[in-house]
């Protein structure tokens, strides 16, 4: 008797400590789920904007952002009681910040609607410090490693000639030990802050011509490359999905 007697005092103690500790832990939880949710994820745009009438590529007609439906004339569709704006965009697809297809090179090649997404969105990104020698070139020095499948940024500051004619100088390109080093890595994409990727005195374009043909895509006109750290970014640059589309404004933007 004895022994039940202990028996039954151990596990009414035992009850009686697990019933504290779920409710202790039950008040915890309910702690922890008070405390506000940090999230450190922040993002940079990396893109100009693209205004009516403003430089496009040399060569090319300015932008036309216009009304095809004003507000006031909507408003006879709606008998008055809401209005709309409707706009109009007209211009050519290399204009502001742009990603460039394969197909913009090559006939065969892949085109705006044909892009992987895994090739432009959420892509690991690295931003290299591009030096321009003498002759303008830019030699990108690093280990294939690092480039492999990444989003590869070069950045020289030039973006900060935006909108003034000093952005359409010749201006710094990718040299030839770089192009080579970057269709050896396999980088996903390459972006640049200047407003061609290739020698502009080049006719050949070979950075377009080699890079496009392995169907890594190139993004030109970069801006505020210099807010990204080295590493630890994704990167996004994903046009409409346009069927033969070569070329096309991005929202490039980076996530932190």
């Amino acid at each position: 008797m004895d022994a039940v007697r202990c028996n039954r005092r151990l596990n009414a103690e035992l009850l009686r400590r697990f019933e504290r500790s779920t409710v202790a832990d039950r008040v915890s939880n309910q702690k922890n789920m008070r405390k506000p949710v940090v999230d450190s994820t922040r993002f940079i745009d990396l893109s100009h904007a693209i205004e009516d009438g403003m430089k496009a590529y040399p060569g090319f007609p300015s932008p036309k952002i216009q009304a095809f439906l004003s507000r006031e004339d909507s408003q006879s569709h709606y008998d008055g009681k809401a209005e709309f704006y409707i706009g109009k965009v007209e211009m050519v697809g290399n204009v502001g910040t742009y990603l460039d297809s394969p197909f913009h090179r090559n006939a065969k090649g892949l085109d705006l609607s044909q892009i992987p997404l895994e090739s432009i969105a959420a892509v690991t990104g690295i931003a290299i410090d591009g030096q321009p020698s003498a002759n303008r070139s830019i030699k990108i020095d690093c280990d294939e490693s690092e480039l492999r499948g990444r989003a590869v940024l070069v950045r020289t500051g030039w973006d900060e000639r935006w909108g003034t004619e000093r952005y359409w100088e010749p201006s710094p390109f990718l040299s030839d030990g770089s192009i080579d080093l970057l269709v050896r890595s396999k980088a996903k994409l390459v972006g640049v802050d200047f407003w061609n990727i290739d020698d502009v005195e080049n006719k050949a374009r070979p950075a377009h011509t080699r890079l496009l043909g392995a169907n890594i895509v190139i993004v030109e006109h970069l801006a505020n490359l210099s807010a990204l750290p080295r590493t630890g970014f994704r990167f996004y640059a994903v046009p409409p999905r346009i069927v033969n589309g070569a070329s096309f404004p991005v929202r490039a933007f980076a996530e932190i």
